[in-house]
């Protein structure tokens, strides 16, 4: 995948020098970098589901990432020195659902921030482009910053980054999409 935006609140990218978080937000940025993604290049004609799959599958095999499974984060990771706990991170991924759940998954991190359970929170997201070619109501990078800056204000007062990842390639075949509970 590439990484085409990045967008920072409150101070998250001084924060993630200050509190010796650069090497884990590489690792974030290198788990998505990491994948090759390619999809068939036609509006909503591709599944976001997969796509979490091989996104979640890369933060186990990156090690030490903790998953929560129901009602917070995504991942969290602790930077440790000597044994020392220091900092912690937490990321949200959102590629599969509709749009509007990304203010529950931005509700999460700034809940875990204000308990203590992280100290910075990431939000990934599609790049504009390739929410194109995900379920119509996918969201997307400007959702995000919309979300944040428009609608959620007070999402803007915690430190808060915003990735956009985007696919690599065209693909002959899609995606499967997610089949409907009837």
């Amino acid at each position: 995948m590439k990484i085409t935006q990045i967008r920072y609140y409150d101070g998250a990218k001084e924060k993630i020098c200050r509190l010796g978080l650069a090497n884990l937000f590489l690792e974030i940025q290198d788990i998505f970098l990491s994948l090759d993604v390619a999809v068939k290049e036609e509006k909503d004609a591709n599944g976001g589901k997969e796509l979490r799959v091989m996104i979640d599958r890369k933060f186990e095999e990156a090690g030490d990432w903790e998953k929560i499974s129901n009602g917070g984060i995504d991942w969290k990771k602790n930077f440790r020195c000597n044994q020392t706990f220091i900092a912690r991170i937490g990321v949200e991924v959102q590629v599969s659902a509709r749009s509007d759940l990304l203010v529950r998954d931005i509700v999460h991190l700034r809940n875990s921030i204000q308990a203590g359970e992280i100290d910075v929170g990431i939000v990934a997201v599609p790049s504009d482009r390739l929410s194109y070619f995900l379920p119509d109501r996918c969201p997307s990078f400007k959702d995000a910053v919309r979300y944040i800056e428009e609608e959620f204000k007070e999402a803007a007062n915690f430190p808060l980054a915003v990735i956009a990842v985007e696919h690599d390639r065209a693909a002959d075949v899609p995606f499967a999409k997610q089949k409907r509970r009837a």
